[in-house]
């Protein structure tokens, strides 16, 4: 086999996508069955949604013609200059990103890689021997944890006290109905929580809300329902979360949630490398900072693309290479905002500051919307054997 890979989402089913039209044999590990649910914004840049169509994949959703900020009466649109986004459910994505590999021929099974081993010439997994293995198994990946590829960063309380960040679950953020302490996280500890309501979107924005400690993202994913994901560091269950948002509250009352609250974090999570001899590391087992900028599917993508093409001209190190230009944008600017929002007078005067001067906050956006670009872009064709 020329390629294995680890996990069945959007960024292991994108590789195996990409390899498999470069010619490799390839086969997706995937240790749960069917489709897959997880707590994510569920929002697509424009440039996702064409990396998508380069594909072959059109998932269906509700087009979003751009991004609305709201704070109390302040609330500022700006609208995608590259065409529209589409706010997708993360069941419908992974379905159609499935039903696209299986047509593709790749093998898809439902196992869990418990021992990695590696040598010159290939990797073997639990027995099973390929030539590169691509790791795409999630925010906490098991895989770049046994590679001791692990960062772990620490983070301050607000008594300044030091402590490592974990990698624990997302229960600890009051996934499901769960009740929360409503005491502080540590600075940095990010968490999401997302639940969909049964009821007509009101807008074809994404609309982000902006309270003192937390953000929800409002996303149309269809005709008749409407996703809400909050990022926080703060402790609670989804409703004490929902209660910083009232104008927000108020319009989601008398609607029936369509299916639990799902959660994920911790959200950031470091890396010291992206590669470990003939293993790579895609997707957000890759290394994350967090959902702030709504990148996550479109970095997941270009970077499938470019570890198969890696993988492809036999230059695993130019991967490392190519997902720093990837990401930097991402990386530079999602830190930027998350140590500029932890200064309260700075977060309060996000929006009305966008409101002022909307051609930078449109700016800023038509960056975020465009396509995620290394050096090289466009779907791998057939394989040099």
């Amino acid at each position: 086999m020329d390629l294995l890979v680890v996990g069945g989402g959007p960024a292991g089913l994108a590789s195996a996508l990409h390899a498999a039209r470069a010619g490799l044999d390839v086969a997706v590990w995937e240790q749960r069955s069917g489709t897959v649910d997880k707590a994510c914004g569920e929002g697509l840049m424009p440039g996702a949604v064409a990396a998508l169509a380069a594909l072959g994949v059109h998932p269906p959703g509700h087009a979003l013609r751009g991004i609305r900020y709201v704070a109390e009466r302040h609330r500022v649109d700006a609208d995608f200059a590259a065409g529209p986004g589409r706010g997708v459910r993360r069941t419908t994505l992974h379905a159609a990103l499935r039903e696209a590999v299986l047509a593709a021929g790749v093998r898809i099974e439902q196992r869990t890689a418990r021992r990695v081993e590696q040598d010159d010439d290939g990797v073997r997994v639990d027995g099973t021997r390929a030539a590169h293995l691509v790791a795409a198994d999630g925010l906490h990946s098991p895989i770049r944890r046994a590679l001791g590829l692990d960062r772990p960063h620490r983070v301050r309380s607000r008594h300044g006290a030091a402590r490592e960040a974990g990698h624990g679950s997302a229960s600890r953020a009051g996934q499901g109905s769960g009740r929360g302490t409503g005491r502080r996280a540590g600075r940095g500890s990010r968490h999401g929580l997302r639940r969909h309501y049964q009821l007509a979107p009101w807008s074809d924005h994404v609309e982000v809300h902006w309270a003192p400690h937390a953000e929800a993202y409002v996303t149309p994913v269809a005709d008749d329902l409407v996703g809400v994901a909050v990022l926080t560091a703060a402790r609670g269950s989804f409703d004490d979360h929902l209660a910083a948002f009232p104008e927000l509250r108020e319009r989601l009352a008398g609607s029936a949630p369509a299916g639990p609250v799902r959660g994920a974090g911790p959200l950031r999570q470091d890396t010291s490398a992206r590669t470990a001899g003939r293993v790579l590391l895609v997707g957000d087992a890759a290394g994350y900072v967090d959902a702030l900028t709504g990148e996550g599917i479109a970095l997941a993508l270009a970077q499938a693309q470019a570890a198969v093409r890696a993988v492809v001209e036999g230059d695993v190190a130019g991967y490392e290479r190519e997902w720093r230009r990837l990401t930097r944008r991402y990386r530079w600017l999602t830190h930027a905002l998350l140590g500029a929002t932890r200064v309260p007078p700075v977060r309060a005067a996000l929006v009305p500051l966008a409101q002022r001067l909307p051609w930078l906050f449109t700016a800023a956006v038509d960056v975020l919307a465009g396509p995620v670009r290394g050096d090289r872009a466009g779907v791998l064709g057939p394989a040099r054997m």
